[in-house]
């Protein structure tokens, strides 16, 4: 066969759906050798995803014409000029990123990691939520299969898109090898310096924006803190936020100065990937308190590390967290509050999770995804 991939995000996005598509699809690299790839990227090719030569059953098809501009014509204004005018004649086309190209009439894959924009949509800006409601439905209708991140974003497609059953499988994602215990002292000390990390702090770790509640992360923070009293492991604790800022973040910025926690609460902003697995081992616990998510794929990583977590228990977490760690409803400051302190005072505890973490992330690797969708491709 002749399968072409959206792989843009894969060169265009750092973390998120960009990790995502390049650990999906190199593993399938690794994987098949009997199939033809063609990779469509927007905006250049350039450096590329900077993971190396592809093997040569895999081509890359690049325009110089961005992503944004891809998107207004294909999505917006709803050119009707088929991706096979770049790629070529394909058997099969698969988005691992929401929306469909034109692919007249060549079956395609669609990729949805959720549905957000419908689940929540008071954390969206409207003119981008109404545009994802547009463009994902649609890509939807045309699909021939969908590939959903979770049991929780299969019976969303079901409910709010009223997708037929058959037409949507679950295919989790993986956790990288790199996603370890670190026990390097120089690897630990050099990430604390390059961040200006505190001592001892509780991680949170996304992109800043409402749906992550990281406003209750905060306030539960705060009364932690008001516990003091309880022990030592917690008089000298911080909070620490990483991640890029997204939309709709100054409330979550204000928050901090007005509970007067402006030398206890830390954004460090965008963190490499690179020094991802040192930050979750520095960290003395991992706070995820989403109001919604996909997969929640910053759990699993930090379980993979040892880290000890702390999760809402809302859409999918609890497939992703399983027995190996603590849930807690995402509306409840006090309840996450006393989870976390928990978590720090207790060293039994945070010993079953920690071997408990170990092995659950064991069970999601990107091997076994890309067989899944190879599976998949030859189904159709």
């Amino acid at each position: 066969m002749r399968i072409g991939i959206d792989y843009t995000a894969a060169v265009r996005q750092g973390a998120g759906i960009g990790r995502y598509t390049r650990n999906l699809i190199r593993a399938l690299a690794q994987l098949d050798t009997e199939n033809q790839y063609i990779l469509f990227v927007a905006g250049g090719w350039g450096e590329g995803d900077g993971l190396g030569p592809w093997p040569d059953s895999f081509q890359v098809r690049a325009i110089p014409l961005s992503d944004r501009w891809v998107h207004i014509l294909w999505q917006r204004l709803r050119l009707p000029v088929p991706v096979q005018a770049i790629t070529g004649a394909l058997d099969l086309f698969h988005s691992p990123d929401f929306v469909l190209p034109p692919t007249g009439r060549t079956p395609s894959i669609l990729t949805v990691h959720d549905l957000s924009f419908l689940r929540v949509p008071q954390f969206f800006v409207p003119g981008f939520r109404e545009y994802l409601e547009r463009a994902v439905s649609r890509a939807v209708d045309r699909a021939a299969c969908i590939l959903a991140d979770s049991e929780s974003t299969r019976v969303d497609l079901m409910q709010l898109m009223a997708v037929e059953p058959e037409r949507v499988t679950v295919l989790y994602p993986g956790v990288e090898p790199r996603f370890r215990p670190v026990k390097e002292a120089d690897m630990l000390a050099a990430v604390r310096a390059r961040y200006d990390l505190p001592g001892r702090f509780i991680l949170g770790l996304s992109t800043v924006q409402p749906r992550k509640n990281f406003d209750g992360l905060i306030e539960a923070f705060r009364r932690l803190l008001a516990r003091s009293a309880d022990g030592p492991e917690i008089a000298d604790l911080h909070l620490v936020i990483a991640g890029g800022k997204g939309w709709m973040y100054e409330d979550t910025l204000a928050l901090v100065k007005r509970a007067g926690l402006e030398g206890r609460v830390h954004f460090p902003g965008f963190v490499a990937e690179a020094d991802l697995p040192a930050l979750y081992c520095l960290a003395g616990a991992f706070a995820f308190p989403s109001w919604y998510e996909g997969f929640g794929l910053p759990v699993l990583e930090a379980m993979a590390c040892g880290t000890p977590v702390v999760a809402a228990d809302n859409s999918s977490l609890p497939e992703v967290v399983g027995e190996a760690g603590l849930l807690v409803d995402a509306g409840d400051p006090d309840a996450l509050s006393e989870a976390l302190g928990r978590l720090l005072r207790d060293e039994a505890l945070q010993g079953r999770l920690f071997r408990a973490g170990l092995d659950q992330a064991r069970c999601f690797t990107w091997e076994e995804a890309a067989q899944q969708l190879l599976h998949v491709y030859k189904s159709l």
